[in-house]
């Protein structure tokens, strides 16, 4: 059979509202740079025109032959060795779109995106599909599931009354002031349209989502919402960070092993939690400077852009300022905080540090006959609140902007213990804070517990347990931990629980 006619009979038999979200996937508006070829980017009108005419037409002719357009170009696509382009990433995301999507057309070369995934140095568990969708489209897929026509409909409505924001842009001219988004997949071509539109113009992004939340606030709940949804459960969802399916991210494991009794222990409970969790993981045993200013080079590779969070734990001897490491040199902890946030592969996206080590030598000694022999170790207002918002500044978009971010941003510091004081350990199971926050990590997967709250938890359990010092003064003391956070949403624990064998990989 002619290879035109199977493209087009395949996508006769997909339905418009796949059409509309396999179009959504596949524009991905925060696409990684290619190494080669970036001046080849999909333009506005590329990404824009085809749900614009589709809104306006009620016909998917254009998306349609947008879909053909990349198929072709696919299946004329010869990978070329060692330089990662614009169509190896497109033909990646388009691959995930349709796996997720089940309309896997028969015509993708299976043995082209094995090659593809070896020029990105994939390993076997990093070519499961789901880590090439981007978490932040799918949170975006699943609001626009939780409004009905009507509501989409009231969004549009609103956006168009913001003449500042829609003024000399054609496609919004395209799809006019009233729209009828009821016929099957309309209602999802309007919404993707919006958010591309929005995306676009520098008003949303994947931490940012201000803008959305506002048009959708302005929504009637009666006429907007699908049954059991809200406005503020769709708002509500916003605020999260994207780490939607798996993995939930990329785990960096570095412990110095040399002079820390029960170390071992604490690099197996870290990756139990991890493996729980969902994070493809990375160990570096006894690491050095040099050690770590490879990992760093290491995570600027391109495949580390599909991940949506990266966490490090880092465990050994310190004080006030620095860390020991394996080789018995030191490295500030400030230097090392600051270099791994402002890498560009996870920027936008929750970097979480867990730094296990002493910050001095200070104790909070408990006196007492009753201690001794006792030791562990033998705001954001309603959006629609009218009155509030009287109240308050009127802070315009145009004094707005979401392109500069600070390195810091979205990073949370997890310290074992407080400034100038001991990180205590047991003899044989190595740090008390890393058993207590793996435990308390494992029972709350599934819980919809957000890991601020889950070290808050922390933070009240171990400041319970008694510790004793291993020297032969036995003081008995109590250990403080706490964290640092420049988080902008909330970072939620998984509602899955990945068992070992859960590993999924690339298409055979």
């Amino acid at each position: 059979m002619d290879e035109v006619i199977q493209v087009t009979q395949r996508l006769s038999s997909i339905t418009p509202r796949k059409k509309a979200k396999l179009f959504f996937f596949t524009t991905h508006a925060d696409a990684p740079s290619p190494m080669v070829g970036s001046d080849d980017v999909d333009t506005h009108e590329e990404t824009q025109l085809p749900l614009a005419t589709t809104v306006a037409l009620h016909n998917f002719k254009n998306i349609d032959e947008f879909l053909k357009k990349k198929v072709n170009t696919f299946s004329c696509y010869n990978v070329i060795e060692n330089e990662i382009t614009k169509t190896d990433y497109e033909y990646l995301r388009f691959y995930s779109a349709c796996k997720y999507l089940d309309v896997v057309p028969p015509f993708l070369d299976l043995e082209k995106i094995s090659a593809i995934q070896n020029k990105f140095e994939m390993t076997e568990e990093e070519r499961d599909y789901r880590l090439l969708l981007d978490s932040a489209d799918l949170v975006l897929e699943k609001v626009c599931d939780s409004l009905k026509p009507a509501g989409v409909s009231q969004m549009w409505t609103a956006l168009r009354k913001d003449r500042n924001l829609i003024r000399g842009v054609k496609t919004i001219d395209i799809i006019g002031f009233f729209v009828d988004p009821s016929p099957t997949g309309i209602k999802e071509c309007l919404f993707f349209f919006i958010v591309r539109f929005l995306q676009k113009a520098d008003k949303i992004n994947r931490v940012n989502t201000n803008r959305l939340e506002r048009l959708i606030a302005q929504c009637d709940e009666s006429s907007s919402c699908e049954e059991g949804k809200t406005i503020d459960f769709i708002i509500d969802s916003l605020r999260f960070y994207p780490t939607e399916l798996y993995p939930f991210g990329f785990c960096l494991i570095m412990c110095v092993i040399e002079g820390r009794d029960g170390a071992m222990q604490e690099i197996e409970k870290a990756m139990e939690i991890s493996r729980h969790l969902g994070m493809i993981t990375h160990t570096e045993k006894n690491p050095t400077k040099e050690t770590i200013e490879l990992v760093k080079k290491e995570l600027m590779k391109p495949k580390y852009q599909f991940y949506s969070s990266f966490t490090c734990w880092f465990m050994s001897h310190g004080d006030s300022n620095s860390m020991v490491l394996a080789d018995g040199e030191t490295i500030e902890r400030e230097w090392f905080l600051t270099s791994f946030p402002d890498i560009s592969t996870f920027q936008l996206k929750p970097k979480v540090f867990f730094m296990v080590s002493c910050r001095g030598a200070n104790k909070f000694s408990l006196k007492g006959d009753e201690f001794e022999g006792q030791s562990a170790t033998c705001d954001y207002y309603d959006i629609g609140s009218a009155l509030i918002r009287n109240r308050m500044l009127d802070i315009t978009d145009s004094v707005r902007d979401i392109s500069y971010v600070q390195p810091m941003m979205d990073t949370l510091v997890a310290y074992s213990t407080i400034l100038d004081h001991l990180s205590g350990r047991a003899n044989a199971h190595g740090s008390i804070y890393v058993d207590r926050a793996c435990v308390l990590m494992s029972e709350n997967i599934s819980r919809g517990r957000s890991l601020t709250e889950i070290l808050e938890h922390l933070s009240q359990d171990l400041h319970e347990i008694l510790q004793e010092t291993m020297d032969e003064d036995r003081i008995v003391y109590k250990q403080a931990c706490h964290y640092d956070s420049f988080f902008r949403k909330t970072l939620k624990l998984p509602y899955t629980r990945h068992p070992k064998e859960d590993v999924h990989s690339a298409p055979q």
